[in-house]
């Protein structure tokens, strides 16, 4: 038996799949990525699809199969930033649930709207089946990890000389501060941790940081640069530079679980 297959095609759609599949594998892990680096994964991981694909060995199946881990592995690599063989592990997993989930709930939509619209199938069709997954997918994970997700991280705050402040801080993705000369995101501190990095807040580091908010229509924030930062999430750091942090009055108590509402623009690789 002899299959016909189009590569231009094949690439598309295999392309589009990879871009959704990276993106719910990122919700899964918690991780995030600019668009540009998923559509390099995507793009990638659809390339070395296709070389597979065009391998004399196997039948199609087997090359799909054969090139299933290390395509995966490496459009995490490109996409997240992924390194280490636990990591990796956890990566793939999370790419294999969301493949066979998204897999399934493809098939299902694209034989309901072959149905619907009496055709055999066609690549508009299988893009809108994939779109539809994709759609659904995203929202029944979002719901999920948003009730069993901590939004909690450990951050260690550089406060020279060769001092570190270990904070709790909660990801807040309604935090859209920013400095409104360099565009940096901007993370909200305690007055208590201020205190304790008095040293670092000098006139020559201030930014000043208009807001909106509910309870106030506009105001200023005082903010300051400090040398940087340690995020930690399971194992895994991430290290900024160069941070701003502003002052928050209100929003954190002096009792409460975190000291700290981290940007969610410093965790994206």
């Amino acid at each position: 038996m002899y299959y016909k297959l189009y590569i231009d095609s094949v690439f598309i759609l295999q392309m589009i799949t990879d871009l959704y599949l990276l993106s719910l594998a990122g919700q899964l892990l918690r991780r995030t990525a600019t668009r540009r680096k998923k559509w390099l994964g995507a793009v990638v991981g659809a390339g070395m699809s296709c070389l597979f694909l065009m391998l004399p060995i196997f039948t199609v199946g087997g090359r799909l199969l054969l090139g299933a881990l290390p395509v995966s592995m490496c459009m995490m690599c490109l996409t997240y930033r992924i390194y280490g063989v636990r990591s990796l592990f956890r990566a793939s997993l999370a790419m294999a649930a969301a493949g066979f989930f998204f897999g399934s709930a493809m098939i299902w939509i694209l034989n309901r709207l072959r149905f619907i619209l009496k055709g055999k199938g066609s690549l508009f069709l299988s893009l809108a089946a994939a779109t539809l997954a994709y759609g659904i997918l995203r929202l029944l994970i979002g719901r999920f990890m948003r009730r069993r997700a901590d939004t909690l991280r450990t951050v260690c705050l550089y406060a020279p000389p060769g001092q570190e402040i270990r904070v709790q801080a909660l990801v807040d993705t309604g935090n859209h501060l920013t400095d409104p000369i360099s565009g940096a995101p901007v993370s909200l501190i305690s007055r208590r941790i201020a205190r304790c990095l008095a040293p670092c807040l000098v006139e020559e580091k201030y930014h000043a940081i208009p807001y909106h908010s509910v309870g106030r229509r506009n105001g200023i924030l005082s903010a300051y640069e400090l040398p940087g930062m340690r995020i930690e999430e399971a194992g895994e750091v991430l290290v900024r530079e160069h941070i701003i942090v502003a002052i928050c009055d209100a929003g954190i108590s002096e009792d409460s679980a975190y000291q700290m509402i981290l940007h969610p623009g410093l965790l994206e690789n």
